[in-house]
């Protein structure tokens, strides 16, 4: 489990193949302190480290990861955000990320103002479900609050200090970034029966009126 609070940016340093699936290669401040097997998540997606040195280490995505998260487009040289996962006994801050991304987001803006900045993100209507006021959404793994939904379109404030030691701040409209949503909002879901089928695009409030309706009430 992760928390979405940055702990460093590291950089993509190589990538290659390796039968079905996609090695990264990461360059990290804290790459020495890693162990073979442990896990980091790189840009919200939780991986294991295969291969690690003092410069770097390397980890190994599936080809589900890579068509539901960003990196299939990501290259040599770029930056991404690393959180290693939450020990144990450590002090739980931030929200709950797990670094099972959910999909893709495009930003449609990042408006600057004095300090702080409003960051906006367009996001499939299969995952906007999951998208409210006040809740939770996990940006490249950085975990932020979200101020205003209009659509398929949230908007989060992004402090200054998430600006300058995460990725966020070299943002522009027409990237994309990896999002995950609220985990317990899933499985309430789940547990309720308001699964959409496959392809339908109805809103949570219609699958619940349909629910009761089933339930006779």
């Amino acid at each position: 489990m992760f928390t979405g609070l940055v702990e460093a940016v590291g950089t993509i340093v190589a990538v290659s193949r390796r039968w079905d699936v996609t090695v990264f290669r990461v360059g990290s401040p804290f790459a020495g302190e890693l162990k073979r097997g442990e896990s980091v998540a790189v840009s919200g997606v939780c991986t294991t480290v295969t291969e690690c040195d003092g410069a770097s280490f390397a980890v190994e995505l599936t080809g589900e990861t890579m068509n539901v998260s960003r990196f299939s487009f990501v290259t040599m040289g770029e930056r991404v955000n690393l959180e290693r996962a939450l020990p144990a006994d450590g002090r739980l801050d931030g929200h709950f990320v797990a670094g099972h991304v959910d999909g893709t987001a495009l930003v449609m803006s990042l408006r600057r103002g004095r300090r702080a900045a409003e960051l906006w993100l367009n996001l499939p209507q299969g995952l906007m479900r999951y998208v409210v006021r006040k809740g939770s959404l996990c940006v490249d793994g950085v975990s932020l609050t979200v101020a205003a939904v209009e659509g398929n379109a949230c908007s989060v404030a992004v402090i200054p200090e998430t600006l300058a030691r995460t990725t966020l701040g070299t943002l522009a409209a027409g990237k994309r970034v990896n999002v995950e949503t609220d985990l317990i909002a899933r499985y309430v879901e789940k547990l309720m029966g308001l699964e959409a089928p496959c392809g339908a695009s109805k809103t949570p409030s219609e699958l619940t009126a349909e629910r009761l309706a089933q339930m006779g009430w």
